[in-house]
């Protein structure tokens, strides 16, 4: 062998790991996502890295804003892959994607096949001419790039029987409604009172009802559909709750809580360590009314002063001056359980921290080993007795409904 030849094969080879590991980790199952994995060519999307870096499982990230935050990615494969499966698309389909990065659209060409249509939309230039010269150069010409705020879809190549969004929203907009087709299939990467889901979302009339969903997160939408979340800090940059929903909160004495001792309560409900937890995570998120998210740095000052679950956000229970959020210590190192708790700060505390963990004994009775929770998002002027029981999120065209069975 050559060692052209051995570079030239570098690609394939690395490519065909990658995918081998995403069946093992079960991001992908099905035998038409495995094959567009193992026939397109993901260091043509990704040419600013090694080649390495371009078949790692990981996020590639194009471009970053004046602040340094990351506005343009190639999304880590295993969530590309599992959206794949969510969406669930068929030769001869026409799919439509909001937010350009040509990879993504490179997989989606090879699953609709010759008979179908892939159209990919941005609002960045540079990003669609990026996404345009990335697909040319790998054999994707068929794909249309169109420059545009996502908000609005292509109304001019629509319907669409795949809708697939590669960037956080907050909102639905009418317009990937209208543009779906019957029994239509929306898959998108959703805030849902600050947890980002990945949510497959099926055409039933005027609504959507979900048929999954997983969590996930993107960079956040730019244009029209932007909205950010608001962040109330308790120690500078180290400890901050975020507010997806805006309710009036007393920062002041929020903060003067956390200088006071922690409180711990634990619920006597039990995790093995490699199991998700992420559905109790949009449990709490439902049956919380006064609820927001606990970040702190990943410093030792910072965690000395907070120890939640997860430090970029934690289920956070607001009192008028204390707050509880969920943790977990654990509780039989050999088979390395552990135990779901609240730590909670502030004059009622122990009264928060009880409240939390009554919370995540009923998920654990009732949802835990359930079919988890469904998405149901309805136009903003439907009735309240029209929509089905659950926590009602209102947003500026929608009203998100999230059920438990």
């Amino acid at each position: 062998m050559t060692e052209a030849t051995v570079e030239m094969d570098a690609p394939g080879r690395l490519r065909n790991q990658l995918v081998d590991g995403l069946i093992r980790s079960g991001s992908i199952s099905s035998k038409s996502v495995e094959t567009a994995f193992r026939k397109v060519p993901r260091h043509l999307f990704a040419p600013e890295v090694t080649l390495e870096a371009a078949y790692a499982n990981d996020t590639v990230r194009i471009k970053r804003n004046h602040l340094g935050v990351t506005i343009s990615s190639v999304s880590a494969p295993w969530l590309q892959a599992v959206m794949l499966e969510q969406a669930a698309i068929n030769p001869g389909m026409r799919c439509l994607e909001i937010g350009s990065g040509g990879y993504n659209a490179a997989l989606m060409a090879e699953l609709v096949g010759p008979t179908g249509e892939v159209t990919t939309v941005d609002i960045d230039p540079e990003v669609t001419e990026r996404a345009r010269s990335c697909l040319a150069r790998a054999g994707y010409e068929g794909v249309e790039v169109v420059l545009g705020d996502g908000e609005y879809g292509v109304v001019e190549r629509a319907p669409y029987d795949r809708i697939i969004v590669t960037v956080g929203v907050w909102d639905i907009p009418p317009a990937w409604l209208e543009q779906l087709a019957d029994r239509g299939r929306l898959v998108v990467p959703l805030r849902l009172r600050g947890l980002g889901r990945s949510v497959s979302l099926d055409r039933e009339g005027d609504h959507l009802v979900s048929r999954g969903h997983v969590m996930a997160g993107f960079v956040d939408v730019q244009g029209v559909g932007a909205n950010t979340e608001h962040l109330v800090p308790l120690d500078g940059d180290q400890v901050g709750l975020r507010f997806d929903d805006l309710f009036d909160v007393d920062a002041d004495a929020l903060r003067s809580a956390l200088r006071q001792p922690r409180a711990l309560s634990w619920s006597g409900v039990r995790f093995g360590e490699m199991e998700p937890f992420d559905g109790l995570f949009l449990w709490l998120a439902t049956c919380v009314s006064e609820f927001c998210l606990l970040s702190r740095a990943r410093t030792e000052a910072a965690r000395r002063l907070v120890d939640p679950a997860s430090p970029i956000g934690t289920p956070t229970l607001l009192g008028e001056d204390s707050f509880a959020y969920l943790t977990f210590r654990q509780v039989d190192a050999d088979s390395r359980i552990y135990e779901f708790g609240a730590c909670a700060h502030g004059p009622q505390a122990d009264q928060v921290a009880e409240q939390l963990n009554q919370h995540v004994r009923a998920w654990d009775r009732n949802h835990r080993h359930g079919p988890g929770a469904l998405i149901s998002i309805y136009p903003a002027d439907t009735p309240a007795h029209q929509l089905p029981k659950g926590r009602i999120i209102g947003r500026r065209h929608t009203k998100i409904v999230i059920s438990w069975p």
